[in-house]
């Protein structure tokens, strides 16, 4: 099996690709995709960049370039759901495009000509990466304890719907707009949804997994470069170490 990993951010990324071993690297469509072993599983590592464009390209060429088997997107995203802290840890369930509006030609949310207002991630791959979550916060204490000397504490795990859009929700009221729209949408991010319709298109399966940065409110592009800069890499890596366990 061949396993794609991407993330929106090189410093979610970074890390990733620096423990690939036998690395190959192939640049396609201003991207630079790396290929190898992590963990001794074959993957595909790729900085797809910000937005639902971007990443919904470079998920198209990993799946027709390199013929990846399924696809993990990995980073951080923004709270919505009052249950979330900075540091928890969101495996997404079904994914919106929160800026998708076509009415009245067709229902708010709707993917046009899919009949599709959401894509539901497959039971069997949220459990395993649950399952995978739940080792990382078992058994890596080294990170537990550095997270806790940067004042985050009891990072909890939930399984819940996300909703991506080409908007950074930076604030109270932006945040309260979605969550009327959208009420089971637990965070937000600008990725996920588009690389679901990508994969839906080519049967390829995917799982999302994000980090919690920051609230989504007016302090949310201070709290998220600070959490990007720090952590952002540190889980995702240590995440897909585990998830490569149960996979293998």
């Amino acid at each position: 099996m061949l396993l794609g990993i991407m993330g929106a951010m090189p410093e979610e990324m970074d890390k990733i690709i620096a423990a690939i071993e036998e690395k190959e690297i192939v640049e396609r469509g201003s991207r630079l995709y790396y290929r190898g072993k992590l963990y001794g599983q074959e993957v595909v590592a790729v900085f797809s960049r910000w937005g639902k464009v971007a990443a919904a390209t470079t998920a198209t060429n990993m799946i027709l370039e390199f013929n990846v088997d399924r696809i993990v997107f990995t980073g951080v995203a923004g709270a919505i759901s009052p249950e979330l802290n900075v540091g928890d840890i969101v495996i997404g369930q079904r994914l919106f495009q929160h800026d998708m509006d076509a009415r009245p030609l067709m229902r708010r949310f709707e993917i046009p000509l899919t009949g599709k207002t959401s894509y539901e991630t497959p039971q069997q791959n949220v459990d395993m990466m649950a399952e995978a979550v739940h080792n990382f916060l078992r058994n890596n204490k080294t990170f537990r304890k550095e997270l806790a000397n940067h004042d985050i504490r009891n990072v909890k795990m939930l399984t819940g719907d996300i909703a991506s859009g080409d908007l950074f929700i930076s604030s109270k009221e932006m945040k309260r707009i979605l969550s009327k729209n959208l009420p089971s949408v637990v965070c937000a991010e600008m990725e996920g949804a588009a690389v679901a319709q990508v994969c839906d298109d080519y049967g390829v399966p995917l799982i999302v997994v994000r980090v919690i940065s920051d609230t989504a409110d007016e302090e949310a592009h201070i709290s998220a470069i600070g959490f990007v800069n720090q952590h952002a890499g540190d889980y995702s890596l240590s995440i897909l170490k585990e998830y490569l366990l149960i996979i293998n």
